[in-house]
């Protein structure tokens, strides 16, 4: 007896990155300003600073081929492909206190950040979440 087996139904991929209402609304009036329009928000992690890694974040000119892309709360999110198992789970906000204002990640791969914050230990996200 032959019997056909449904095709496996995949579940959605969960964003790689999300934006809080914040950020996405600093981000969409930073680029409503440029000079030049600009195909997303590149986010990236690049070996650096005392904990060794430090987040990559910039406004991105073109989609490079193997970006994932991601689009969240209007925004679109270039992830570098060497981040993406880095960067899984990742919030970024944009806080603003009284003596500044930045972009923030609330990384769950994060294990420890240097005592000022500018870099910090991320562990691959465990390939079996």
């Amino acid at each position: 007896m032959n019997t056909i087996a449904a095709p496996r139904v995949r579940r959605p991929r969960p964003k790689v990155v999300t934006l809080t209402d914040a950020a996405a609304a600093r981000v969409k009036e930073i680029m409503d300003r440029a000079e030049k329009p600009y195909a997303g928000l590149r986010v990236g992690v690049k070996n650096g600073g005392c904990a060794g890694s430090e987040y990559v974040l910039e406004y991105a000119e073109e989609i490079a081929p193997l970006d994932e892309v991601v689009e969240d709360k209007g925004v679109k999110i270039l992830i570098e492909p060497k981040a993406v198992l880095f960067l899984i789970g990742t919030e970024v906000d944009y806080e603003i206190s009284r003596l500044a204002s930045k972009f923030v990640f609330r990384n769950p791969n994060q294990t420890d950040a240097c005592g000022c914050g500018e870099s910090v230990t991320i562990k691959p996200a465990d390939s079996a979440e």
